[in-house]
This record gives C-alpha cells, sequence and structure tokens, in this order.
C-alpha cells in the first residue's frame, strides 16, 4: 500500500495520466471472457491486487505481491495525501442521491480536500462527451469512478486520454459505504480474507457474480504457470 501510495502521489506531482485498476478474480474472469474488458486490464498504468483471490494466485504462480491493496482502503490513502497537497477530487457513478451524500462526508471527512465534481453515474454513450467535459472543467487531481463492473474499466480505459486526470480509478462499490447505503464487512471478516463472504450474506442477489470466484480457483490451480502467460481472448 505504502509503495502504491508513493508511486501515485508522484503521477499526480508530475502530471502523468494513470488509470488504476483494482484487480480481483471476478475482473480477471471477466478479462478472460470479454476482449473489451482484457483490453482495458491491459492497458492500465497500474493494476494492484485487490482480491484476496488474486494474492493467492500471486503466491501459487511464483510471482507474490507484498500484500493485498484494497481499492476502499487504497481511495482513502489518496484523499489523506490529497488533504495536504491541496489536490481536487472529482466523484463519478452510483445514483444521484448516494453521490451527493458521498460528497458531503468526504467534505468532512477530509476538509482541505477540494470536491471538484460530481455526477451520477446513469449515463450512456450518448452522454459521453458532455459526462467528460464537465470532468476536464473541473480539473481534478483524482478522479473516482463507480459504475458497473461490466462498464467501469472499459469506460475509463476508452476515455482515460480524453478525461485527461493523473488518476483515475474505479472503485466499485464504495460510494455506497461511503455514503451509509451499505456497510463495509467488519474487521474481522476482513482479516480472515472474507470480505467477499460477507458482501454475499448482505446482498445474496450478488451470487451470480461470485460464481467467478470458484471458477478463477480452479483455473489458477489447473493452469499453474500457464496462469502468467498471456493468451489473447476471442
Amino acid at each position: 500500500m505504502a509503495d502504491t501510495v508513493r508511486f501515485l502521489t508522484e503521477r499526480v506531482d508530475n502530471r502523468t495520466l494513470t488509470h488504476v485498476i483494482t484487480g480481483n478474480p471476478i475482473m480477471v474472469m471477466a478479462a478472460i471472457e470479454n476482449p473489451i474488458y482484457d483490453q482495458a486490464m491491459r492497458a492500465a498504468e497500474l493494476v494492484v491486487p485487490d482480491g484476496t483471490g488474486v494474492v493467492w494466485a500471486a503466491s501459487r504462480v511464483g510471482q507474490p505481491v507484498a500484500e493485498r491493496v484494497a481499492g476502499y482502503d487504497l481511495m482513502h490513502e489518496l484523499l489523506r495525501v490529497g488533504e495536504t497537497r491541496g489536490w481536487r477530487v472529482f466523484l463519478l457513478g452510483t445514483s444521484q442521491e448516494v453521490i451527493e451524500e458521498t460528497a458531503k462526508r468526504l467534505k468532512q471527512q477530509y476538509p482541505r480536500i477540494t470536491i471538484a465534481g460530481y455526477r451520477n453515474g446513469f449515463f450512456g454513450p450518448d452522454q459521453d462527451d458532455e459526462v467528460i467535459a464537465q470532468v476536464r472543467a473541473a480539473q481534478p487531481d483524482l478522479l473516482f469512478v463507480a459504475r458497473s463492473v461490466e462498464t467501469q474499466e472499459p469506460w475509463l480505459s476508452q476515455h482515460k486520454f480524453a478525461l485527461d486526470v493523473p488518476i483515475m480509478m474505479g472503485v466499485g462499490g464504495s460510494f455506497d459505504v461511503i455514503a451509509g447505503v451499505v456497510k463495509r464487512a467488519p474487521v474481522v471478516f476482513q482479516r480472515l480474507r472474507l470480505e467477499w463472504f460477507y458482501r454475499l450474506m448482505k446482498q445474496p442477489t450478488r451470487y451470480k457474480r461470485m460464481l467467478a470466484l470458484p471458477k478463477f480457483a480452479v483455473k489458477v490451480m489447473r493452469d499453474k504457470e500457464n496462469v502468467t502467460k498471456h493468451r489473447p481472448t476471442t
């Protein structure tokens, strides 16, 4: 985490465009099955191991990582640094009610951060230019995006050069947690690496998405050393 925050701080200081993906098994499986998602992940300037499954897989294939870098925690670490450096933040995604509450709470928690703008995530391709213009006009240092798994990273990858923000990062359901709509898993679940199980208990409708987890585990164990070899999706 410390190395990641230091690296991204330097990227902001140098105004270097960076798409950060907080990778988890669901994203990896999506990339295997979807060429557009695969391309988005491979084009990202930084992919960090968000999911516990990714940390396990990295160790399994002989390329261990130091620790899990959870997207929710990384976002807050960047906001803490941003407070000391006067960074500007743009929030994009989820519903209008949630995004407004998220902006309000983040401003209370990080009073020296500038919330340069926010917008809900309910827009289609015909509104992309409008959204991009709104983000660019705000001149943020950090852009956090909370949209659906299928949309979030491909959208950022497609438009990152037009957006021209030093740090762009998909944050999934983080805004819902910040706004108090959804509770984050208790610390005991986090320590046991069972946050996914807690979310499934609280939101049983996620079960279809969670089916990717056993598929991921089987693939890692079955493919072994071939896991790290790139085989283009079709």
